[in-house]
């Protein structure tokens, strides 16, 4: 083994290894400030094993540490891998060999290129790109059937990141720690991190077994199950590797160990994981999708907030209304399905002197009211409840200094619907409509449709005089549809020539028009689809005692100024839920629904103070560096302690603390996590939840069973 080139990108460094005798290259990442510290490996068990040694001499091998190649490749025919593997991976299959490498250097950055070959004539092309000064580096493998027959694909990884961890000399016992993020309907970015061990992935004794935690999701909502990201933690050396897949159909990852390295890989998910064969004819190419890579000497947070900064480009283009983060009111948890012109107009009137700038229509403006579940893909207005149409309302609301907005489900037809029935323009499995819970599916890459759409969706957003656009998506299409040489591959060609060109066309056709994505709430946080819109709606919990739960797990998942976060206002609240409320808000994007015109005088009042105190601190939301304090949350419904959410951003702080219940203490304090002479600023606080700073630099408060208090600190 030796390696063949070290690349410096900023603070880390992208090392190729490479095997003369069998050809394979593998790729680490390293921190540069602990390249000094990497261990000599020691290659071959019997030297450090007992029973190894004792074993008969026959001359096999017991290699310690062998490369992982760049890409994974298992082509159909060939041999299955062993180990006793099949069924739990794919990898370790194929026959990729190094041909070269180049690399593009450019005032941007630099772009790495690895090529390598297979016997039957497939070639891939492995690139790694840096932006300067990007504390990332995104990663696509691209492969090409380059022989004179078909080649069927079973799997193809996007990258595997070898090397994990290069700071121990063998097989790093103890030293690793995973970590994931789950996720389900209103319970979206659980954090999950559990030894690399307690997933059964210490290495075997001899070396000779294969073990695999394969895990993603496999449909249309990339974020059920888990996130596609995934963080592998050297805890000794205080070292982080973080890896997120950018695609919106079938993923996986894989954390997989032979040998003394862990080595991490994934992309699009696989025959076994996700249903998915590609047969490429000679001359055909596969793009696999887009990987996120980093590491960091430093936190969890630290490496999270890496990964993340690859949205940041996209967001900034967003449109120019959207960069002071403007506040949303959505009439969904006002009207529940039924929302009228009268009503519309009235809530505008109610909020055209406050600092609210959009006002969406939420769904059942179509159909007939109270079935708007069942009525999406005619997208006729409700006459009854419209009778001077959407313009009339979009006209008043536009006086009203407000910029309405409307929603769709547009990718879908339910059964009320006449698309319902327009079966040659429906996605299918095994022949028929694929129909799930009253929907079915457009076929968004036939022609017939993209037609439909652009005059039923967009030529609609265009004479109504919309502005913002809340896309929605309520269910998955699951293992894929017909078409192609397997329902994976006709679910991934499906986003890649359906999904990703409808929203691409909505920015195009529309342009200057604000987008929301919304999957149930958060079944599509994931950067290809959010990269594509201004804001991601949070979650379906509008008005559970979780939100502020589920919103302090997303600030390591996206960036917080697209996350749009419910609070729901009632005349029943009491002051302090109202608050609990309205807080939550601060760890993202204000959204505001429920019954404003029911509020009491002392109610409203707060509720505009809270919108005052975000449009000072929404600088701090968009800018700053974000940290949590406080105990885990085990039972979401039923939430005990506190959390703190920290924001710093040019000498400033914005804290948003709540306490849930079952609190044994009196008063709640925290540190801050970073180091200066803070003093007490702006606060929002009800029921006497005043903070304060004690002597000694800590924040206090008292712990009142949910409870919450929104403040800002600044440095002396």
């Amino acid at each position: 083994m030796r390696t063949i080139n070290d690349y410096v990108l900023n603070d880390m460094v992208l090392r190729y290894v490479r095997d003369e005798a069998c050809g394979n290259i593998g790729m680490s990442l390293i921190p540069m400030a602990r390249l000094g510290e990497v261990a000599e490996r020691q290659e071959d068990l019997r030297t450090r094993s007992v029973e190894v040694a004792n074993l008969p001499d026959d001359g096999a091998p017991f290699p310690a540490s062998v490369i992982d190649p760049l890409v994974h490749v298992k082509v159909m025919g060939e041999e299955y891998p062993g180990g006793f593997a099949q069924g739990r991976t794919l990898r370790g299959s194929g026959g990729l060999r190094f041909v070269s490498q180049d690399l593009d250097e450019g005032g941007e950055g630099l772009i790495v290129r690895t090529r390598l070959a297979h016997a039957g004539g497939l070639e891939a092309v492995h690139e790694v790109r840096w932006n300067t000064g990007a504390p990332y580096v995104t990663v696509r493998t691209t492969v090409t059937n380059r022989g004179t027959g078909p080649v069927t694909l079973e799997a193809v990884t996007s990258f595997s990141l070898d090397g994990i961890t290069p700071f121990d000399s063998a097989d790093a016992a103890g030293r690793l720690w995973i970590h994931r993020f789950r996720s389900g309907w209103s319970s979206e970015g659980r954090l999950e991190s559990v030894p690399a061990e307690s997933l059964g992935l210490d290495r075997s004794w001899t070396g000779h077994a294969a073990f695999s935690e394969r895990f993603g999701q496999v449909g249309s909502m990339p974020v059920r199950g888990f996130f596609p990201r995934v963080l592998v933690e050297d805890r000794p050396a205080g070292v982080y590797w973080g890896a997120q897949v950018c695609w919106a159909g079938s993923w996986q990852m894989e954390l997989y160990r032979k040998h003394d390295h862990l080595c991490v890989s994934g992309g699009l998910a696989d025959r076994e994981f996700g249903h998915w064969t590609k047969t490429l004819v000679q001359g055909e190419s596969l793009v696999m999708p887009m990987v996120v890579l980093t590491v960091v000497s430093g936190s969890l947070e630290d490496a999270c907030d890496r990964l993340n900064a690859q949205m940041i480009p996209a967001v900034e283009r967003q449109p120019l209304v959207e960069q002071d983060l403007p506040i949303v009111f959505n009439d969904w948890c006002t009207s529940w399905g039924r929302p009228n012109h009268d009503e519309i107009v009235a809530l505008a009137d109610r909020l055209q002197v406050t600092p609210v700038k959009y006002l969406v229509i939420d769904a059942g403006w179509y159909g007939a009211a109270g079935q708007w579940e069942w009525a999406q893909g005619d997208w006729e207005v409700y006459k009854p409840s419209f009778p001077n149409g959407l313009r009339a309302v979009t006209d008043a609301v536009r006086a009203r200094g407000l910029i309405p907005g409307l929603w769709f489900e547009a990718e879908v037809a339910g059964r009320t619907s006449k698309a319902f029935q327009a079966d040659e323009h429906l996605l299918k499995r095994d022949g028929q409509p694929l129909t799930v819970r009253g929907r079915r599916f457009l076929n968004l890459r036939d022609p017939w449709i993209k037609d439909y759409l652009g005059r039923r969706v967009i030529q609609q957003l265009k004479e109504g005089g919309f502005g913002y656009l809340k896309l929605d998506y309520n269910e998955t299409i699951g293992m894929g549809c017909d078409g192609e040489e397997s329902q994976g591959e006709g679910l991934r060609r499906h986003v890649e020539e359906g999904i990703y060109p409808w929203f691409d066309k909505l920015r195009s056709e529309l342009p200057g028009i604000v987008i929301e994505n919304c999957a149930s709430g958060g079944h599509r946080h994931e950067p290809s689809i959010v990269c594509r819109c201004a804001m991601t709606s949070f979650s379906d919990a509008h008005e559970t005692v979780d939100i502020p739960i589920i919103g302090a797990n997303l600030q390591r998942l996206l960036l917080a100024r697209q996350i749009q976060v419910w609070a729901v206002l009632r005349p029943a609240d009491s002051m302090p839920r109202l608050l609990y409320s309205l807080a939550s808000t601060f760890l993202g994007r204000m959204c505001l629904s429920g019954d404003i015109h029911q509020l009491s005088a002392d109610q409203w009042a707060l509720v505009c103070e809270a919108m005052a105190f975000y449009r000072d601190v929404w600088p701090i939301i968009k800018h700053g560096q974000v940290r949590r304090v406080g105990p885990q949350v085990l039972n979401y419904h039923h939430p005990e302690g506190w959390q703190a959410v920290v924001r710093r951003h040019e000498g400033q702080v914005l804290a948003v603390v709540h306490c849930f219940g079952g609190n044994n203490k009196e008063r709640i304090e925290f540190d801050m996590p970073w180091p200066g002479a803070w003093s007490m600023g702006r606060t929002l606080e009800s029921g006497g939840l005043t903070p304060e700073m004690t002597r000694s630099g800590k924040v206090t408060l008292a712990a009142t069973p949910f409870s919450a208090a929104v403040f800002v600190m600044n440095d002396k």
